[in-house]
């Protein structure tokens, strides 16, 4: 799976994106954070207020509890602001 990171997301974790093999408990992208956010200081800060995060798999906009392939492509970004 791809996993990319843009605005704060991509600050916090210091890349902009990295390529995972997930295992089979995890089943949408709620379960994704939640694995994410095992992997160290810098995702747990960048995945601890989703209120501040979207996400897209495969290029459209998705809820969290969306589910998910190992081939998807998940996209983590802020929400968007301006008129």
């Amino acid at each position: 799976m791809e996993i990319v990171y843009f605005a704060r997301t991509r600050e916090e974790v210091g890349h902009a994106s990295e390529y995972l093999s997930l295992p089979e408990a995890i089943a949408d992208v709620n379960d994704l954070m939640d694995h994410l956010q095992q992997r160290g200081q810098n995702y747990r800060a960048a995945f601890d207020d989703r209120t501040k995060l979207r996400v897209s798999v495969n290029q459209l906009y998705v809820d969290f509890d969306h589910p998910l392939q190992d081939s998807d492509e998940v996209a983590f970004f802020p929400p968007m602001t301006g008129g």
